[in-house]
């Protein structure tokens, strides 16, 4: 059941690249609840992307990318390719959303029960727990039936696109054709005309360096640089100083008595004769008769079911092991299944049970009561509970202060520190526009810094929340302007520059010259590399451009040259002795099969692309290009 999306790799990537944007599980309930819209930065189709829906996105989008970015800048987190991008996926899911409610593409309780059960973040040991899920669920501030509303719709949306991507077959030829392209082989003998074989020949000319340090005086520029000290109010660290007693867990306990029930749970097998609810009359009514034979034979020899269930169970999780379940309460299996197996006592065999799946003979095999996990089993994880609340209450209570300290006493953080109680950092030189360490890495705290205020005036910054419940707020104690350093400073510098750069173009005018020669028949004096074999697909260590040179390279006659100049300045020359075709048939190599699935992926992804333009066209798309520009303030 959808494993048309769980298990078709080409359908699976296609989907990310459209719709994914990795929030926090499966992201913000936009659909479902309305939190006020405000201004909506786009419509499509009449349904609007509030700019709340949008910020929510690019915050998250900002924060899933932080670590990745490293010591890149930090204004790349807001920058207009990142908005564009998020705001162009919100687009695809509102075109999709309205197309599987056009399509009228439902989820039913069996398949989203089975896809639930199946997310490895709702598993403990490798099984379902219901536990997790419902913490899991909560803590996206959702209800169970909200979280399964929206569940249900991505789904339903996801099998729109996978029906379109699995329904794209490649031509044969034209894939045929390709795969020949990328697989012929071309045997090749390399020299690289190094620049600095010619740096010898290079003469500057008089004014050279300081013409070049005049157009480039930028790229010698010191950055600008602060060293700040901060302060940051965490909820965390305040959880930290909160203590709770245990007259204060035991109240927690007693008042929430029922969190602490293990549900009971029951073991079962089962032997499963698929028939989906859709299917043809016919085929039930076989796989009913097949069920009703296993079961005849079950009645007479009910020690027989492990064996029964190994050599006819037609569930590829469960048959291998005898059609057991394992362990699983209420509510983790389709309601058919489950009413029947809670009816059961214990080793006793079902009458046959129809669900969507097919016809089930389910046997009991053990089962455990509910029970209550006692105060001392639970001790620990209510005082961890109670602080986090307390923490929260007493944040959502500081922030506020926090903000004002900071601003109504701007010439100091000292007024902040003491009220709170917190540390005082401070940083190293901070680099403007350059690499940071936390909190810095965030841009609107990075920007804060070096603003007029912070670093004329001597102000704190405003209170920026550079991480969920953490506000910082920073205060410059030292400036290094930016620098323009000295022509004789930089001149060795722009020297070397200077040389390489026209030591290259001795190289590429010296390495045309000889690939004339060549092409022409006459004898060159080369030192040749060691031959060997390069397709189009494959070709360790020859630049992507060499190789293009390579193959389109008349090779009527050889041996054939090719010559182009690569990065880094060098020019390379190719000598082609032999092309080697390929040939294809029913023992080609693992290397085409993997280029034949690149083939139809490619193919699919310009289908998807072609059938979401399409989307577009039908659901009108406008961007409120005022609000889509707007800062977060």
């Amino acid at each position: 059941m959808l494993d048309v999306i769980r298990n078709n790799k080409k359908v699976a990537q296609i989907i990310l690249a459209l719709i994914i944007l990795p929030f926090a599980f499966w992201g913000v309930d936009s659909y479902v609840r309305d939190r006020g819209r405000g201004v909506d930065v786009a419509k499509v189709g009449g349904s609007g992307i509030s700019q709340q829906e949008f910020q929510q996105a690019l915050r998250e989008q900002q924060e899933r990318l932080r670590p990745m970015l490293g010591n890149a800048n930090p204004a790349l987190l807001d920058s207009p390719e990142l908005r564009r991008a998020v705001l162009d996926t919100l687009v695809n899911q509102r075109l999709l959303t309205l197309n599987a409610r056009e399509s009228k593409l439902t989820v039913s309780d069996a398949q989203l029960a089975e896809f639930i059960s199946s997310v490895p973040q709702l598993q403990v040991n490798g099984k379902f727990s219901k536990e997790r899920y419902e913490a899991v669920v909560a803590a996206q501030g959702m209800s169970k039936d909200m979280f399964e509303a929206r569940l249900r719709q991505d789904l339903a949306m996801q099998q729109a696109m996978a029906a379109v991507a699995d329904a794209v077959l490649p031509g044969r030829a034209a894939a045929g054709r390709w795969l020949t392209a990328q697989l012929e082989e071309r045997e090749i003998a390399e020299v690289l005309l190094r620049p600095d074989q010619y740096t010898i020949q290079v003469k500057l000319a008089p004014d050279a360096i300081k013409a070049y340090y005049e157009a480039n005086r930028k790229q010698f520029e010191t950055p600008e640089q602060v060293k700040v000290e901060f302060v940051a109010l965490n909820q965390d660290k305040l959880a930290e100083q909160v203590t709770v007693s245990d007259e204060e867990m035991k109240k927690a306990y007693q008042t929430q008595a029922n969190r602490y029930k293990q549900a009971e749970t029951r073991r079962a097998s089962h032997i499963l004769i698929t028939a989906a609810k859709t299917a043809p009359e016919a085929e039930v009514k076989a796989a009913q008769a097949k069920a009703e034979g296993l079961l005849a034979q079950l009645k007479k020899a009910p020690g027989d079911f492990e064996k029964l269930a190994r050599e006819n169970s037609q569930d590829p999780g469960s048959a291998a092991k005898g059609g057991d379940l394992d362990w699983f309460g209420r509510g983790m299996m389709v309601k058919p299944f489950e009413d029947a197996a809670f009816a059961l006592k214990e080793n006793q065999v079902s009458e046959l049970v129809r669900s969507d799946f097919g016809f089930h003979i389910i046997k009991l095999t053990g089962i455990r009561a509910e029970r209550a996990r006692t105060f001392d089993e639970v001790k620990g994880e209510l005082a961890d509970e109670l602080k986090r609340q307390l923490a929260a209450k007493k944040y959502a209570e500081s922030a506020e202060g926090f903000t004002n300290t900071v601003y109504e006493q701007s010439d100091s953080l000292k007024p902040v520190i003491e009220k709170y109680h917190l540390t005082l950092r401070q940083s190293d030189w901070i680099v403007k526009g350059g690499a940071a360490v936390p909190p810095f890495t965030n841009a609107k705290l990075m920007a804060a810094v070096f603003a007029d205020d912070a670093v004329k005036n001597k102000r704190n910054t405003e209170a920026i929340e550079v991480a969920p419940n953490t506000l910082v707020s920073a205060r410059v104690i030292e400036h290094k302007p930016a620098q323009q350093p000295a022509l004789e400073a930089v001149q060795p510098i722009i020297e070397k520059i200077l040389m390489r750069q026209e030591a290259a173009k001795l190289a590429a005018k010296d390495g045309a010259d000889k690939l004339a020669r060549l092409q022409k028949g006459e004898s060159v004096n080369l030192s040749w590399g060691a031959s060997r074999g390069i397709t189009r697909a494959h070709a360790p260590e020859v630049a992507p451009d060499a190789v293009a040179e390579v193959f389109k390279t008349d090779v009527a006659k050889m041996p054939a040259y090719a010559g182009t100049q690569i990065p880094g300045g060098s020019y390379a020359l190719y000598r082609i002795a032999a092309v080697k075709k390929f040939a294809g048939g029913a023992d080609e190599p693992p290397a085409a099969r993997a280029l034949r699935q690149k083939y139809a992926q490619t193919v699919a992804e310009q289908e998807m692309m072609a059938w979401m333009d399409a989307l577009k066209e039908r659901h009108a798309v406008t961007v409120n290009k005022a609000v889509f520009e707007a800062k977060e303030k």
